[in-house]
């Protein structure tokens, strides 16, 4: 005989994440993910599955967009700041890792969903842009630790070059091209950057 009771739900603590939940919620988002991909994804799912309140998810991650790109980080296996002590060997090895991330395993595709869904989304949007501004920062440290180093000019904008192979990288996922040959982007990196580097 089915039973009426409610599923147990997680205790929320408010604006503070509660870290059980927060587990639970992004790994009901992944497994969602894993097993129907993009089309199977919506916040009433992950709601069910990680038993959790939806506002609970909406005050925590302000749009699916935003929960989507949390789970996108966290399976992220690859080192996006390598410091071997060369900048244009460090963004290329940078840059072959992220490209084989996302042609590898299903992370293309969710990223390609998330950026398809920031066209129309005003709150996907937001969140694509503040993932993105995050990521510059992150990606512009190799530039930053080069001009450390004295091999980078101090006026070179990191964040502005960090953002140039970031839209190379954009531009070969969205094209279906993701899986660029490694001496392909060697050459890529070196045409960005070779005009930066002190002789």
């Amino acid at each position: 005989m089915a039973s009426n009771k409610a599923p147990e739900r997680r205790a929320s603590i408010g604006a503070q994440r509660n870290p059980a939940s927060e587990e639970a919620i992004l790994t009901a988002a992944a497994e969602i993910l894993a097993e129907g991909g993009f089309g199977a994804f919506s916040i009433e799912a992950v709601a069910r599955r990680a038993k959790a309140g939806k506002p609970t998810i909406y005050r925590w991650w302000p749009s699916k967009a935003a929960l989507l790109l949390d789970v996108y980080q966290r399976q992220k296996t690859f080192d996006a700041q390598p410091d071997t002590g060369d900048v244009e060997r460090d963004l290329a090895i940078f840059l072959k890792s992220l490209l084989s991330f996302w042609a590898e395993g299903p992370q293309g595709n969710i990223f390609r969903s998330i950026i398809a869904e920031a066209q129309s989304d005003p709150a996907a949007e937001k969140a694509l842009s503040d993932y993105a501004a995050d990521r510059r920062i992150h990606t512009g440290e190799i530039i930053r630790r080069a001009q450390e180093r004295g091999q980078v000019p101090a006026e070179t904008d990191a964040s502005l070059l960090a953002e140039t192979i970031a839209g190379f990288a954009w531009g070969r996922l969205l094209t279906g091209n993701a899986n660029s040959p490694p001496e392909e982007l060697e050459r890529a990196v070196h045409q960005m950057v070779a005009g930066i580097i002190r002789p």
